[in-house]
């Protein structure tokens, strides 16, 4: 496709809220998709954790 102006290129043809919605949801993503990562691994790392901690406690109660 050959546009004649940046306006025509942003308008992509008609087609400009289907192809911008896309790449900014992807954007959105892969923005957003990291931190949430990060969080849910600090998550289970804490709940690792307390669980060595309660296995830790159990077994000094048994002896």
């Amino acid at each position: 496709m050959k546009w004649n102006s940046f306006s025509e290129f942003l308008a992509m043809g008609g087609h400009a809220l289907y192809v911008w919605g896309s790449f900014g949801a992807c954007l959105l993503l892969m923005i957003v998709e990291p931190i949430l990562a990060k969080a849910r691994r600090s998550n289970a790392l804490t709940e690792l954790k307390r669980e060595i901690a309660a296995r830790k406690e159990n077994v000094n109660e048994n002896f």
